[in-house]
């Protein structure tokens, strides 16, 4: 599981990253193009690439903290070993999702590449998203199975980061 989370962690850090640039990128355009009458070309189509792979690279370390939405107003009365059950199927079911969409998101790439699909306007080849986008949906995978099979360790309820910072404060 360790190697599992270092994975994960890295591709938040690398999703922080491209989401820091692309912001600065549009900070450049916009001061550009109000204070100097110039912008920069294509900022509209990086955005929308760098931000669906940052999208992405996010996926896994958040599953990997349990933070996605859990609905517990029907489970809420239910034992505890009955919740681990559950979370351990949601777990399974969200894996298998990751996993169809990884290899959708292949054969996207693969159809993107062998098409010669580009952007319009700075013709960026769209194939490259699709390819930053299969390896953080491959972990997701794997760590939703690893969930399922495994368990999610001692924790029973979704760890919230926050918590730690609060405890360091």
């Amino acid at each position: 599981m360790k190697i599992l989370q270092s994975l994960a962690k890295l591709c938040a850090v690398l999703a922080g990253v491209l989401l820091t640039a692309i912001t600065l990128m549009t900070c450049a355009s916009l001061i550009g193009r109000n204070l100097l009458g110039a912008t920069l070309v294509g900022d509209f189509e990086l955005t929308g690439v760098v931000t669906g792979a940052a999208i992405a690279l996010f996926m896994p370390f958040c599953q990997i903290q349990r933070g996605n939405i859990i609905v517990d107003f029907f489970t809420a009365k239910l034992s505890q070993s009955s919740n681990d059950r559950l979370d351990r199927f949601g777990a399974l079911l969200l894996g298998l999702i990751f996993g169809l969409l990884a290899w959708r998101t292949v054969l996207g790439g693969l159809n993107s590449y062998t098409t010669h699909s580009e952007t319009q306007i700075l013709g960026f080849p769209e194939w490259t998203v699709y390819a930053a986008m299969v390896p953080p949906f491959v972990l997701t995978f794997v760590i939703g199975i690893y969930q399922s099979i495994f368990g999610f360790g001692d924790a029973h309820e979704p760890h919230n980061p926050l918590d730690e910072l609060e405890a360091h404060i």
